[in-house]
């Protein structure tokens, strides 16, 4: 596996599914895994350590409302953590745009726009650090790139 998604809720599925699409495209193993921060830490913490025993090379946490599952998951792995927040709080995601993008020095998360624009980019990010080792990869992604600029 290639990339582990990492969900609070599977009320995040939604957002989710934007990714899986990007991964199925350019043919990425992952894996979306529905783990809350708050809820069920000590279950997160286990799955961190599995996913990189499988070998993955980039962590998406996607979160709303206070949105501490990227931070957790950027404290707890070597691995890039990619956040994506969700509007799914009566501020409409803006909590958690501030909670991913507000880490303290020394405990990155690359942080993405709201919601399912977000899931994509935060998927095509992972693609390009991915494809850094990757030729074929990086090949797909040129291809990619290319046919955006029309």
């Amino acid at each position: 596996m290639k990339v582990a998604i990492f969900l609070g809720s599977k009320n995040d599925l939604e957002f989710a599914k934007e990714a899986e699409r990007v991964f199925k495209e350019f043919r990425v193993e992952y894996e979306s895994i529905i783990c809350s921060a708050h809820r069920s830490a000590e279950k997160l913490v286990a799955e961190i350590k599995r996913v990189e025993k499988r070998e993955a090379q980039v962590l998406i946490g996607m979160a709303g409302y206070a949105a501490h599952l990227p931070g957790t998951l950027a404290s707890r792995s070597y691995l890039p953590v990619l956040g994506v927040p969700l509007p799914t709080s009566d501020l409409g995601g803006i909590d958690s745009l501030l909670s991913i993008a507000q880490m303290p020095a020394g405990v990155p998360v690359a942080t993405f726009g709201l919601g399912k624009p977000g899931a994509k980019n935060a998927a095509l990010f992972a693609i390009q650090i991915l494809s850094s080792k990757d030729i074929s990869l990086k090949k797909q992604w040129e291809k990619y790139r290319k046919k955006l600029s029309g």
